[in-house]
């Protein structure tokens, strides 16, 4: 039996992040800061609007999943650098968002990437594993629909990604301030908005606008499948 020559299997290797991202996927799921100590003064009002998006998230999720679709933690650090992603979860946990992280904690196979911004992109590892996971396509979900989940939906406009941002899978610290934010998402960055029950986990196929001539020419045109 032959050997694969070194080139070949430094090839291999690369394919999937030296054997650390093992999922091949043209949609990921993207979780904005739920991993979250709740510990700051817009806090309570986020808080009456957590108990639902909490619950969306998690049937989102539950349906990504079953789709073999990744899903992808893009969280602050608050701060922590010199913590694990396993030690910042308990550090949130033990607080006021104790309900919120139960609800969404991260299972085994969920990928993790802490970000030091608003944005999921700037100065952190998610564009690489997006790219390794051959991803086309983001649904963005979290906190805070006006800023992080803003900011991180905007960087991948810029980077020709193709967005879905349920709007029952977001909040911000006003209904008034969620809804400028989506409806900006959906106008400038042309992202899906609507319930996170109508969200598929295919690519979006696009849409081509044609006259009712073009129509009735496709038809005529058309080969017969009935012989």
């Amino acid at each position: 039996m032959s050997r694969p020559t070194p080139r070949k299997s430094l090839r291999r290797r690369n394919a999937d992040l030296h054997g650390s991202a093992p999922d091949k996927s043209e949609v990921a799921l993207i979780i904005v800061d739920v991993i979250n100590d709740l510990d700051f003064p817009e806090a309570k009002q986020l808080a009456r609007f957590i108990p639902d998006l909490a619950d969306k998230i998690a049937r989102l999720k539950t349906r990504a999943k079953a789709a073999g679709v990744p899903v992808i933690y893009v969280n602050d650090n608050f701060g922590r650098w010199r913590s694990d992603f396993r030690a910042l979860i308990e550090h949130c946990r033990e607080g006021k968002a104790r309900a919120l992280i139960e609800k969404l904690y991260p299972e085994q196979d969920d990928y993790f990437v802490l970000k030091p911004k608003h944005s999921g992109f700037f100065s952190s590892t998610l564009e690489t594993l997006l790219r390794y996971l051959g991803v086309q396509r983001l649904i963005v979900t979290g906190i805070a629909g006006n800023f992080c989940v803003l900011f991180t939906a905007n960087d991948a406009y810029m980077r020709d990604y193709e967005l879905a941002v349920p709007s029952d899978c977001v909040i911000s610290n006003t209904a008034k301030e969620n809804k400028e934010a989506l409806r900006l998402m959906k106008r400038y960055l042309k992202a899906e908005t609507g319930l996170s029950q109508r969200i598929s986990f295919g690519k979006r196929e696009p849409v081509r606008n044609q006259r009712p001539s073009d129509l009735s020419e496709g038809r005529e045109n058309a080969p017969d499948h009935r012989k």
